[in-house]
């Protein structure tokens, strides 16, 4: 028997149907991945589950019983555990405090908050998934992006020997997670299967679905589309059946090559975080960055963005501009930066679609840089949405409303939007489904193409050795070596950044 059953879920904005007549059935002992791409309706079937969102039609089944699933609580109640993709933490809480939100806190004769057990629940907690290297008393906003994630998962196992949680919805739980961080995860999942309790597993990575699930159901345009066991479908038949067209190659190929003059120059380069480094890009050249968590990839980008500021040595934009000065700065110059953390660090998710991308650009669509124009606003926004393939009702659409993957569009549309000389790009396909990140990887090369040059952070190695001319590698805070990416691969790759020796072809 199912240890859920959902039928008939749907669910519509305005006119717009986003779930329709959708149904799923999470069995005892399997781990069931949900795939689609962004905006073909996980999300709003996993808000009705959590009780978040109210659909307009849907029957719930637990253990074969009816239930109402109106509240976060009533989820909690009914034994459903939920590990979200966004992080939805309180950087100024300890760890342990994050890790018991939602549960009460053990007390001293039923009043006074007992710390020294919250903290000593939570190292078990944590220690539960393999976790020592954290220490519960400290501040989550201390921690990493990949730590914070840890945390969040560790607390929807807090319960992990209670019959009373059986089922555990996880939506992208590895998308800010190390190899290893992973497999932390992985065993745990094997742990929870081996209790006969259910997962439903929404991921676009590939390999984690072939790795770990039992089941696959493919989602499209709000509908159920298919649902098979894992042994019966490859990755063709998966991208086939989400995007309904074939992908043949993962990567658009080059076009042309880049230019032989240098775009920008780095010289004896160090910020209170980034030790060194050292490069030259050319225009429309797309450069790597590679590194494992710490190793300050990010701090990289943001510096050159001037979100941080460089201490020692010069960055010069065609040999004239001297970057440096603060974003404000750097978005005039012609240089576009699209953060790691989407919501936390690139939009207001209040604001709608047009002000989220037309937020750095608002001076040159005012009338004398003074009057906003909203009429070129609203044109220029729905031109830019076109142009990246976003999916919404409209400009005019809250951001919160839309997708991850449509999210991320809407920062290449806002670095679109006054063609950039320099785009720097921190995981920019993060948390992106397969469809949505071919159309993220065209438009890198397109405006490669039209000259512009790239720097781009990724985890994926496959995705920097398939996209970029030359990866840059970081270790231990400095810029350890450069490589051409012809004839590289991925575990030369993540030698390097390792400190191990491999042979790649190395570039100056």
């Amino acid at each position: 028997m199912s240890l859920l059953s959902l039928r008939h879920a749907s669910k519509t904005y305005g006119e717009t149907p986003v779930l329709i007549d959708a149904a799923l059935d999470l069995l005892p002992g399997r781990v069931h991945a949900l795939m689609g791409e962004n905006g073909a309706g996980k999300s709003t079937l996993i808000k009705i589950l959590a009780g978040v969102v109210a659909p307009d039609r849907a029957t719930i089944l637990v253990h074969g019983q009816p239930v109402t699933i109106d509240t976060p609580q009533a989820a909690f109640d009914a034994g459903l555990r939920f590990i979200h993709q966004e992080l939805n933490v309180v950087p100024q809480l300890s760890v342990a405090e994050n890790l018991f939100i939602g549960q009460p806190y053990p007390r001293r004769a039923g009043v006074l908050v007992d710390w020294r057990r919250l903290a000593d629940e939570a190292r078990a907690g944590l220690a539960r998934l393999g976790i020592t290297h954290i220490d519960p008393r400290i501040a989550m906003a201390r921690l990493s992006m990949g730590d914070q994630m840890l945390v969040r998962i560790a607390s929807a196992f807090l319960n992990i020997g209670s019959q009373s949680a059986s089922i555990y919805v996880m939506d992208e739980p590895t998308a800010a997670l190390t190899s290893d961080e992973s497999l932390r995860l992985f065993a745990a999942v094997a742990q929870l299967k081996a209790q006969g309790a259910a997962i439903l597993y929404v991921s676009h990575r590939m390999e984690e679905v072939f790795q770990i699930c039992d089941v696959v159901t493919v989602m499209r345009d709000g509908r159920v589309v298919a649902t098979a066991p894992i042994g019966e479908v490859d990755q063709q038949d998966l991208i086939r059946l989400m995007t309904g067209r074939d992908l043949t190659h993962a990567y658009p190929p080059r076009t042309q090559a880049a230019d032989s003059a240098v775009r920008l120059r780095v010289r004896d380069f160090a910020t209170a975080h980034v030790h060194h480094a050292d490069l030259d890009v050319r225009a429309g050249e797309i450069v790597g960055v590679a590194g494992l968590a710490g190793s300050g990839r990010t701090e990289l980008l943001r510096a050159l963005a001037g979100a941080d500021r460089i201490l020692a040595g010069s960055v010069v934009l065609d040999e004239e501009t001297a970057l440096g000065r603060g974003l404000t700065w750097a978005w005039r110059q012609g240089v576009a930066y699209i953060p790691e953390e989407r919501r936390a660090q690139g939009l207001i998710l209040s604001r709608s679609i047009r002000d989220n991308v037309t937020l750095p650009h608002l001076s040159a669509i005012s009338r004398g840089g003074l009057l906003l124009d909203p009429p070129r606003e609203a044109r220029e926004s729905k031109t830019l949405g076109e142009s990246v393939r976003l999916k919404a009702r409209g400009v005019a659409q809250t951001t919160r409303e839309l997708s991850g993957g449509n999210q991320q569009k809407i920062l290449f549309a806002r670095g679109m939007a006054r063609m950039p000389r320099l785009l720097l790009l921190d995981e920019p396909t993060r948390g992106v489904d397969v469809g949505a990140k071919y159309d993220i990887y065209t438009l890198i090369r397109q405006m490669s193409a039209d000259g512009v040059s790239v720097i781009m952070v990724s985890s994926d190695l496959g995705e920097l050795i398939g996209l970029c001319d030359r990866v840059l590698v970081m270790r231990d805070r400095r810029q350890t070596t450069i490589v051409e990416s012809a004839g590289l691969t991925q575990h030369d790759l993540l030698s390097l950044c390792y400190g191990e020796q491999a042979q790649p072809n190395l570039s100056s």
